[in-house]
């Protein structure tokens, strides 16, 4: 059990308990390290004691970690204390949007869209990295006083094994959210995700989730065989538009549904356009149940149809000249078709066998000598490509065949020509120093070697010299000799904007509110009596010096404010 006051992993001390759930208690805490109040979530006992469930909870915790975006909570730290398995985020000044729901009934469509809007655009980053939350729920959406919203709880989510339908306490809540192949014990897709969206946007615009059942097995045998009701019958002014994105993402079919969060995103962003305020209701391509009783229904009908018809002709009565002329129509008719017939199979029999040449296997050239390998392809029937293409190798010895284009044991007809790839040998190259030049056209310089490249970004202050383009270092270093077994890794600059040191003296509220407006950061201000630091001077932030600047979070900082003095104090202070 953790106490108020104790330390976890002798850095996090925790200052109070702020949620209990199925999985997880969530405790406000305060970094004594990087000198911040953060979250952290305890794993409950009983999960604790899973060593499968824990070790899948902490690499799916880290690999939630490299997510960056402002709609998700930055997961920090994951670890273990004294059997206690616990994850550390970021800490947001929020409520649940759960709690919302539950104070407000149900949302605006307006509001609505904005929350959906920025759920997809987190999760975007998420399906980007084939991150799947698999738990998405108003209980793990978060939402701020300025209505930021932040997803919350992929390590756990993650971690959870979609099957455990009996465990109620977790799983109860989000069985209303489940998808069907999720219900039905089938893996989880990126479509799972949008399936869960599609069920919490039906319950923020109708206050009301729309499968309910007595147990979790119930309600989640409704996901898997119950279509979705109609939300138009709650709501008949929403927007169709509106309806079909609902429509779309709750699809039993995963066939029917967006492909990922950022399609579902674009598809918001337009869904209160006027240009489609006059849309038609979605049909969906592919079939979402199995109707089993359908053959029965066309049979029946069939049958009624064929007597109505059996009925009209025993009433029409046709004389014998009628007869003979239609007789003799049907049997013009019969010939004509029997003759299309004959002619149309000849030419689908006979005309491939005229026209179609027999295919060959290219055969395999490799490691032969350059006159050797085309004597073998043209005595199997192929023409050879004017010109050779020349390309380094480790391998094959120089004069002699790499591969060939079309590629070995590939079909093709006689007289294809086959393009012969001719080694070069291996070749030595000394890396220059690239350092400052375009990273392209060092990556063209050292290709042209057959040598591979690698580029990726490394992180540099506002007021580094090297523009975006430009090579910062290479890996090996200049000097270095290479063959073509080699790979070089150019790296180029990744602009990060940090924190200033606030609390220097040299900056006013002013200033620092201009500067978070600059980056899109929110700023709150707390005023604190204290005779300690000067009056309006910073000596607080919650974000400190040298921490990465990402758009949409919150700084805080504190500001001195002179105490307020009795008579009888000023005078004794001799400041009156």
């Amino acid at each position: 059990m953790v106490m108020k006051g104790q330390k976890i992993n002798d850095r996090y001390q925790i200052i109070k308990l702020i949620g209990e759930g199925g999985m997880a208690n969530v405790y406000l805490a305060y970094d004594t390290i990087l000198d911040r109040n953060v979250a952290v979530k305890v794993l409950r006992g009983d999960l604790a004691s899973d060593e499968k469930f824990v070790r899948r909870f902490q690499r799916e915790a880290l690999s939630a970690s490299s997510l960056s975006h402002p709609n998700i909570v930055e997961v920090y730290d994951v670890g273990e204390d004294n059997g206690e398995y616990y994850i550390v985020m970021e800490y947001i000044e929020g409520k649940q949007l759960k709690e919302l729901l539950k104070k407000r009934g149900k949302l605006t469509i307006s509001e609505v869209i904005d929350i959906m809007l920025q759920i997809t655009d987190g999760l975007s980053v998420a399906h980007d990295s084939y991150i799947i939350h698999r738990d998405i729920k108003p209980q793990n959406i978060m939402i701020l006083e300025n209505g930021l919203v932040k997803i919350t709880d992929f390590g756990i989510a993650m971690a959870l094994n979609s099957t455990q339908l009996t465990q109620t306490n977790s799983v109860m809540g989000s069985v209303h959210y489940i998808p069907p192949e999720q219900a039905s014990g089938k893996g989880s897709t990126l479509k799972s995700d949008i399936y869960s969206m599609g069920i919490l946007m039906y319950e923020l615009l109708t206050g009301s989730v729309p499968y309910k059942g007595d147990n979790a097995v119930e309600i989640a045998l409704k996901q898997i065989k119950e279509p979705i009701p109609s939300i138009k019958e709650i709501l008949p002014n929403l927007p169709q538009s509106v309806e079909n994105i609902i429509i779309k993402a709750t699809a039993k079919n995963v066939k029917n549904r967006y492909n990922d969060a950022r399609e579902m995103h674009e598809d918001l962003k337009t869904c209160l356009d006027e240009s489609r305020a006059n849309e038609e209701k979605i049909v969906l391509p592919y079939p979402e149940f199995e109707d089993k009783d359908k053959t029965k229904i066309i049979k029946k009908k069939d049958i009624e149809e064929k007597k109505e018809k059996d009925e009209k002709a025993i009433a029409h009565k046709v004389t014998d000249e009628e007869l003979k002329s239609q007789n003799k129509i049907l049997i013009t008719l019969a010939g004509i078709f029997t003759g299309l017939v004959v002619a149309i199979t000849a030419i689908i029999v006979l005309l491939p066998l005229l026209t179609t040449q027999k295919e060959i296997r290219v055969p395999d050239v490799a490691n032969m000598e350059l006159g050797k390998a085309i004597d073998v392809l043209q005595d199997a029937g192929f023409k050879i490509a004017d010109a050779e293409e020349q390309v380094t190798s480790a391998e094959v010895e120089k004069g002699h065949i790499v591969r060939t284009s079309p590629a070995v044991g590939t079909k093709r007809t006689k007289g294809t020509t086959v393009t012969l790839y001719v080694s070069m040998g291996d070749t030595e190259y000394t890396l220059e120093d690239f350092v400052g030049q375009n990273y392209l056209v060092v990556k063209g310089i050292i290709e042209g070697h057959g040598i591979d490249t690698l580029i990726e970004k490394e992180d540099v202050g506002e007021d580094s010299k090297f523009g975006d383009n430009d090579v910062i270092r290479t890996e090996p270093e200049a000097g270095t000799k290479l063959s073509s077994k080699d790979q070089v890794t150019i790296y180029i600059p990744n602009v990060v904007s940090k924190y200033p040191d606030f609390t220097d003296g040299s900056f006013t509220v002013e200033e620092v509110r201009e500067f978070c407006e600059n980056y899109g950061v929110n700023l709150k201000v707390e005023e604190k009596e204290t005779d300690e630091y000067g009056d309006g001077t910073i000596f607080y932030q919650s974000r400190p010096e040298g921490y990465t600047i990402v758009s949409g979070t919150t700084l805080t900082i504190r500001v001195a404010k002179a105490p307020d003095f009795t008579d009888e104090e000023c005078k004794e202070a001799g400041t009156c």
